[in-house]
């Protein structure tokens, strides 16, 4: 599928013999955007999608910063750190240990704006339909998790997966709980509002209010049940044990942080249109960039920077640009864009392209 410039009707049921007549097409008619189908289909030239004959697809794991609360593409730097480590996460964490998936079945690609690709391409899982792929996304969100189940392995320093998350839970809870019981009616309120829509979502019933967790901040300032609590044995808050329990569950460094975010809609979809890996994002100008899986972990030894090694456009014309929003941070290689509206300045055609199709400023002739 191609997306043409100015807002066209998007060019579908294109089909190919090969990589030559794709860069044939692209340079008769540039094109604002660049997908392909994550689907496997006999007849793919087929206008009708009945007529195609579906035949299977990869598994897509679509990871965008601004699906994430909290989280604005206002400051993009620090958006797309925040959106690494859940793609790494979802890899590290659930991926490889619990559904047992292997590097060489895997490509990883920056999405050339707010996000990362995991494109997996195991044959054995291309029959899976859109419920099946749902199963995994559940999975990896924790509905229908058993908190009590998983207390045992999350003291396993080695745990993986939602056992890894329960052990990081019961620290974060305790945390927080201290600071209700100091006075945060801020945190009392989130945490309240976080644990009633979590438990109404998956029909738990149980104690959910703010006297509830208050109490429960209580009980845990006695040192002995507090470091029972630690150490994964929350029997040691008798009937509150459930609440702390449910807590864990609806914590956000719990949910959030550690459980590798994804698109469910991407996943799910057996007939994904994804963006062509080399292709430039339309929004950003930025490159649609593959790289080793090696290189998603932020901590590991050689990064990948997608603002720096995402960059496709020349680094050396220089255009004048006045910026017309607040608040917007951008980062060029080492160059840190931090203005207000209506400051003016000279930058390079990569950055004055990108923060003009964010609508964060306008070219000065």
């Amino acid at each position: 599928m191609f997306i043409p410039f100015g807002g066209g009707t998007p060019l579908r049921h294109k089909s190919f013999s090969d990589m030559e007549s794709v860069r044939n097409f692209l340079c008769e008619r540039p094109q604002h955007s660049c997908f392909y189908s994550t689907a496997y289909w006999k007849r793919p030239h087929e206008l009708k999608m009945a007529d195609k004959q579906w035949l299977g697809a990869d598994l897509i794991f679509d990871l965008d910063g601004d699906h994430l609360p909290g989280v604005t593409d206002r400051d993009f730097p620090g958006m797309i750190e925040v959106i690494q480590e859940q793609a790494w996460s979802l890899w590290n964490d659930f991926l490889e240990p619990d559904f047992g998936f292997k590097e060489e079945h895997l490509q990883v690609t920056f999405s050339g704006h707010r996000g990362f690709h995991l494109h997996y391409r195991d044959p054995k899982y291309f029959h899976l339909g859109s419920e099946s792929r749902r199963e995994m996304v559940s999975h990896i969100r924790g509905e229908g998790v058993e908190v009590s189940d998983l207390l045992e392995r999350s003291r396993n320093p080695n745990a993986t997966g939602w056992a890894k998350r329960v052990g990081i839970g019961i620290t974060s809870v305790v945390e927080k709980l201290d600071q209700i019981y100091n006075g945060d009616s801020k945190l009392l309120q989130t945490s309240t509002v976080a644990l009633q829509e979590m438990m109404d979502r998956e029909g738990i019933k149980g104690l959910r209010g703010k006297s509830s967790v208050e109490k429960l901040a209580e009980l845990m300032q006695e040192p002995g049940r507090r470091g029972r609590v630690l150490g994964g044995r929350v029997a040691a808050l008798n009937n509150h044990a459930l609440l702390f329990q449910n807590l864990i569950k609806s914590d956000a460094s719990v949910v959030l942080g550690n459980a590798g975010e994804t698109d469910e809609v991407v996943t799910i979809d057996t007939r994904r249109q994804i963006r062509w890996p080399g292709s430039l994002h339309g929004k950003s100008g930025m490159r649609v960039t593959e790289f080793p899986l090696s290189r998603l972990d932020p901590e590991g030894s050689n990064p990948f920077d997608c603002l720096r090694e995402g960059i496709a456009l020349s680094r050396n014309n220089s255009v004048k640009v006045e910026m017309i929003v607040d608040d917007a941070i951008a980062r060029f290689d080492d160059l840190v864009i931090d203005s207000s509206s209506g400051d003016t300045f000279e930058i390079h055609e990569a950055g004055a392209t990108f923060l003009i199709l964010k609508g964060w400023a306008r070219l000065v002739t």
